[in-house]
């Protein structure tokens, strides 16, 4: 019973970035636990948490539609772990084993806080280019679709993002050793579950230092004061310094500039891809192509490069958001169906580590033929004999787990 409390008290902890040095100091990355994947009980209990907590003051419940257009962008974001498992940390390894600097002792304490000030910086700039560069915001606008803010909305990740972001982590592995710059980076990704929340208003003098739920909620505006404000990931002191700090005022409007008008997961993650590629094509001149690529979201010849405030339009309460009329016998039906695919997936790449290439194909696009047949169902465009057709991969997908 005393060591399952402090497995527990481990757990939750590494929620709020509460880990002691002492406890969270490895030598080789090997030794890592990997702090992401052990966190699914918590992201649970955690989100079920705030929704009594929600009910009691009078604020908006999730959504099974925004819920399960959250939950299907964060398995899509990690198809990536099963084509490309640990080519970011091999690569920064790679970097420190030829190029490191400086060799700082692994289980200083003085090394854990400057992983942990160093990631943070790190990911300022890795937040502020995926804001700032139309390339990057690619990726990342996944993740601010959503028009509601939960915990749920935390899960809501990138697909593409990672495949440019870890690139700007690189220069740390001139000092940083790679076991510490592990630890950091999924405590850093840990810490921010928790303030995708309403429930939070503000935590005081707190306020100041760390990135808290107020200071997240104007992030995830669409008010005109919100655009790119709030880029901390831990802590708030970078913005402060660079400019970059708003504090939380009028009531905040979450989402897109532009909503998403589906719950399509596959659209969710490509749809501002399409866009750049068709305003390249419609740009005149080689200079103004690339500004599409690498400037802001909003810029166009002739202007700043992240675009003028004045073109974001105004919104205000009441916001009338994109949602679907589904029965709620049908939304159960495909949260039950959701969570079957979910643990089978689990328990398979839990034990077939060694899938071959066609497995895993097969399996991802088993996974995205479901999610893109949910998000159908929600946008009530839904091709009759699909789900037919779904039960039958569903069951054949089982029947192969069940006889490994």
């Amino acid at each position: 019973m005393e060591d399952g409390l402090k497995i527990a008290s481990a757990s939750l902890r590494r929620m709020f970035y509460l880990l002691t040095p002492n406890e969270s100091s490895f030598k080789d990355v090997k030794e890592v636990p990997r702090y992401v994947d052990e966190a699914l009980p918590a992201f649970i209990v955690l989100a079920l948490i705030e929704i009594p907590i929600l009910y009691l003051q009078g604020r908006p419940l999730p959504r099974f539609n925004d819920t399960f257009s959250s939950l299907a962008a964060g398995v899509v974001s990690q198809f990536h772990n099963l084509l490309f498992r640990g080519v970011e940390i091999a690569t920064y390894i790679w970097v420190y084993d030829r190029w490191n600097i400086v060799s700082l002792p692994w289980d200083s304490p003085w090394t854990w806080l400057f992983g942990l000030i160093g990631v943070e910086f790190g990911y300022y700039w890795v937040h502020r280019t995926g804001h700032e560069m139309n390339i990057m915001w690619a990726g990342h606008q996944t993740h601010h679709s959503s028009e509601d803010y939960n915990l749920g909305t935390a899960l809501r990740q990138s697909a593409v993002h990672r495949y440019f972001n870890w690139v700007i982590y690189l220069p740390l592995a001139l000092i940083m050793p790679p076991s510490v710059f592990l630890v950091h980076i999924q405590l850093n990704l840990l810490y921010q579950f928790w303030i995708h929340t309403e429930t939070v208003r503000s935590v005081g003098p707190l306020e100041w230092i760390l990135n808290t739920p107020s200071h997240h909620r104007v992030h995830h505006g669409r008010n005109p004061y919100c655009i790119d404000k709030n880029y901390g990931g831990v802590l708030i002191i970078f913005d402060r310094l660079f400019g970059t700090f708003q504090a939380e005022e009028e009531k905040v409007i979450y989402g897109l500039v532009h909503p998403l008008q589906s719950w399509d997961p596959i659209n969710a993650q490509i749809c501002h891809l399409k866009y750049m590629f068709k305003k390249v094509q419609e740009e005149k001149g080689f200079s103004n192509k690339m500004g599409v690529i690498f400037k802001g979201p909003g810029w166009s010849p002739g202007k700043p490069w992240t675009g003028l405030i004045e073109d974001i339009p105004e919104v205000k309460e009441p916001v009338e958001k994109y949602d679907s009329d589904v029965p709620l016998k049908t939304s159960l039906y495909i949260f039950l169906h959701f969570f079957i695919l979910i643990v089978a997936s689990g328990v398979l790449t839990k034990f077939k580590e060694g899938m071959s290439p066609v497995w895993t194909i097969s399996f991802i696009l088993f996974m995205l033929f479901s999610l893109t047949s949910f998000g159908a169902i929600y946008d009530n465009k839904y091709v009759l004999g699909a789900e037919f057709i779904l039960i039958i991969l569903s069951m054949s997908f089982l029947n192969t787990i069940s006889n490994t």
